[in-house]
């Protein structure tokens, strides 16, 4: 098969045949192509040697950015092509990297230390593609499949666990039987991956749109990340609303979102407290009183502790806390809910409430169509610049301090009543008209 190879990367590996040496693209680029997929990176592999792809590539700024591995990375039309020599690598002290590096001139022998299949393939223009270890089948069976022996791929790296994870869920693909048992063999590995990288891999998962059967499948695998999960696992719930357990009906909402990483981690975290909160009444139906702020105080340790940016972990906590909360398809109460998560976050808590009723007993699924009412006018609202905020009021501080408001606590209690009052429908967003309201207080 053909790829169509941009310029930038077919000049670099111009320039390195042209000097005697062997050079391909290797791994996801070629993975993509054959999958119809724009590749984000295109990186190259080749006989050469780092001081040698220096040399032959003097006329290009290039730089070690892992020379001892034999990478560095040559910045050709503005774009960077990671290039790295032919390797053999050996010993796995930390499941992580390598102990030693040999570079070799065979290429059968770098693609052979590759994690998946797919990922160990090469091509170069003149040859095509390059494919000792069956990539191009496991591409049209749609499933991945480690090079060699799994147990033995993971214990060299345990975050290929996740990454095998994280493609079954991105590219849509299943996980063939044995590499599938060595990812729950091998799944305590995990504990050794920093939390950064687990994190980042995750994220992926979650954004993937196979995620359903992935976490579906490996439960015990993401346990291993997030223990606090496990306990969700079966966990009933015991209520007419809800005819899933507890992970589940998780797995079921989280799919239902759209791909956005905010999201899709609220809502795998967002029931997390039920297990800790569940009660009886003598009717012997349950109730998890208090789940959302517990489940929002475990959601930012788990999110600490797997390093995730302050934006995210305070998006999902505000997102988790407030999953349950009573939103009616009327201009007052959107606009307070606009003044108190503002309009990004308030439709993200309308898609994922609406998620979240997909996932439960029919007895809740006509709120779902409620769900598109509460959208459209969120943003309708927003879109009209309707009122929300004291920066969307018509008067601001200097205009009540010319009616004689003194500085401080009054004048900002002031300020929010009249935002009050318009959010309320109550009075015009009208400089005249808030004005006469704000002196007839003074009176």
């Amino acid at each position: 098969m053909k790829i169509a190879v941009p310029a930038f990367p077919a000049t670099l590996l111009q320039a390195l045949n042209g000097c005697g040496f062997e050079a391909y693209l290797v791994g996801g680029c070629v993975r993509d192509s054959l999958c119809g997929r724009q590749p984000v990176d295109w990186d190259i592999t080749t006989s050469a040697s780092p001081d040698q792809v220096k040399n032959a590539l003097r006329r290009y700024h290039v730089v070690d950015t892992g020379v001892t591995h034999g990478t560095v990375t040559a910045v050709c039309d503005n774009q960077a092509v990671e290039i790295t020599t032919f390797r053999v690598e050996s010993g796995y002290s930390d499941h992580r990297h390598p102990d030693a590096v040999r570079f070799t001139l065979d290429l059968k022998e770098d693609l052979a230390r590759r994690d998946f299949t797919i990922n160990a393939m090469a091509y170069h223009p003149n040859t095509g593609v390059i494919d000792f270890f069956g990539g191009q089948q496991d591409l049209g069976r749609r499933q991945l499949r480690c090079v060699g022996t799994p147990t033995l791929r993971f214990e060299e790296d345990a975050l290929r666990i996740l990454r095998a994870l994280r493609f079954a869920s991105a590219l849509g693909f299943r996980i063939e039987p044995q590499t599938a048992a060595a990812v729950h063999q091998q799944r305590a590995l995990l504990r050794t991956v920093a939390a950064e990288r687990v994190y980042s891999e995750l994220t992926k998962l979650l954004c993937g749109d196979g995620v359903r059967a992935v976490l579906t499948d490996f439960a015990d695998v993401i346990g291993v990340c997030i223990p606090e999960l496990l306990d969700c696992v079966g966990f009933a719930q015991q209520t007419p609303y809800h005819n899933f357990d507890v992970y589940e009906h998780t797995v079921r909402a989280l799919a239902a979102l759209p791909s956005c990483a905010y999201l899709r981690w609220a809502m795998l975290l967002h029931d997390i407290g039920k297990p800790r909160t569940f009660t009886l009444d003598a009717q012997h139906q349950a109730h998890f009183y208090g789940h959302e702020k517990i489940g929002a105080e475990m959601a930012e340790q788990i999110l600490r502790r797997l390093r995730a940016g302050n934006k995210l972990i305070e998006r999902v906590t505000l997102l988790i806390r407030h999953h349950d909360a009573d939103l009616e398809p009327t201009e007052p109460c959107l606009s307070r809910w606009l003044n108190r998560l503002g309009d990004e976050a308030l439709l993200q808590l309308i898609l994922l409430q609406k998620a979240d009723d997909s996932a439960k007993s029919a007895m809740v699924r006509f709120r779902m169509s409620n769900a598109d009412r509460l959208y459209a006018l969120a943003e309708e609202l927003v879109a009209r610049g309707t009122c929300y905020s004291l920066k969307t009021l018509a008067v601001n501080g200097n205009d009540l301090l010319a009616l004689g408001y003194t500085p401080g606590a009054p004048l900002g209690d002031a300020l929010e009543r009249l935002l009050q009052e318009v959010m309320a429908q109550r009075c015009p967003n009208e400089r005249e008209a808030l004005l006469r309201l704000a002196a007839s207080w003074r009176e």
